[in-house]
């Protein structure tokens, strides 16, 4: 027996009028006049989907600066290779960002900057000749540092600022670490023992690794207690400091802070699992709102950091 296609003849429509739609000609973004300021440009934006997002994140920031609310950067070593570190020292300048947390790796790159004006080598290249992380003078400096800081007390972030500007470093004014050191601005590193090029180094000291970065967990934690009303943004980092923030976050709440209506944003060329779910969804369930910016940190961060400066400045 033949199998019969079902029949389309009864089929019960309505008028389109009618139907509840998700997506309005009001809501569509509106093309680029030449000489218009971003401000403008952010409120040509569609308001749909991410475009309603970074305008709703801007405005947030935007209301977290005036009202001297928590603003806590947490970034991947990649924000520094890609060039943003100009952007984000002149947001520290404007007494924008309040605070800021790195990995291991993030110092690396930003001490190479501030000693030669370059960093990330051909890691496939140097690798194959055992050469991959050997530059002599990024051990030296940097295993120094952390452990002259341990013995004076201080975190880690604080130790390689103070000694990038000591040092006098030709390029300097590019360096993050030494940035916050000079603007008394709270710049945390969260390390994982063994990914960092320093720890091989023959003069690596793993307590003084461990002691000044577990200081630096206690002082980014200070920061997340004070995160109530501010923004959080984790820029580029995938495992690391997702997981660091959660950490610090349910240590505030245990001892009694109130921490739960905040703004968090992940901003990465990629949604990750741990981002997603220890910034954008967990931390916020309590009142809070999360939100996923996704595209080219060398494109997205530029962005925001224009359309928050227009804004404020508007």
């Amino acid at each position: 027996m033949k199998f019969k296609p079902i029949s389309l003849k009864n089929i019960r429509t309505y008028p389109i009028k009618k139907r509840q739609s998700k997506v309005s000609v009001r809501d569509f973004g509106l093309p680029w006049i030449a000489g218009n300021k971003m401000g403008l440009w952010l409120e040509r934006l569609p308001n749909i989907l991410a475009g309603n997002d970074l305008r709703k994140l801007v405005n947030r920031l935007t209301m977290a600066v005036k009202e001297k609310k928590t603003i806590i950067v947490a970034m991947g070593a990649h924000t520094i290779k890609v060039g943003l570190s100009p952007v984000i020292l002149d947001l520290m300048e404007r007494g924008i960002i309040t605070g800021i947390a790195m990995n291991g790796a993030g110092i690396i790159h930003d001490s190479e900057v501030a000693m030669v004006g370059a960093t990330s080598e051909d890691v496939e290249n140097e690798l194959a000749h055992g050469k991959f992380g050997m530059a002599k003078e990024t051990g030296e400096f940097l295993n120094s540092a952390i452990r002259d800081g341990a013995k004076r007390g201080d975190g880690l972030g604080h130790s390689v600022g103070s000694s990038i500007l000591k040092a006098s470093f030709p390029y300097s004014k590019f360096s993050l670490l030494a940035g916050a050191a000079r603007m008394n601005i709270p710049l945390t590193v969260h390390v994982a023992i063994g990914t960092d090029i320093i720890h091989f180094h023959p003069d690596a000291d793993g307590s003084a690794i461990g002691k000044t970065s577990h200081l630096d967990f206690r002082i980014f934690s200070s920061l997340v207690s004070r995160l109530d009303g501010g923004v959080y943004i984790n820029l580029g980092s995938a495992v690391i400091l997702p997981e660091v923030f959660l950490k610090a976050l349910t240590l505030v709440r245990n001892l009694g802070f109130n921490v739960k209506k905040f703004t968090t944003v992940d901003m990465d060329f990629v949604r990750n699992y741990r981002p997603m779910t220890n910034v954008v969804r967990r931390p916020t369930l309590e009142g809070g709102e999360g939100f996923s910016i996704t595209g080219h940190n060398e494109i997205m961060f530029p962005l925001l950091a224009a359309a928050l400066i227009e804004n404020l400045e508007a």
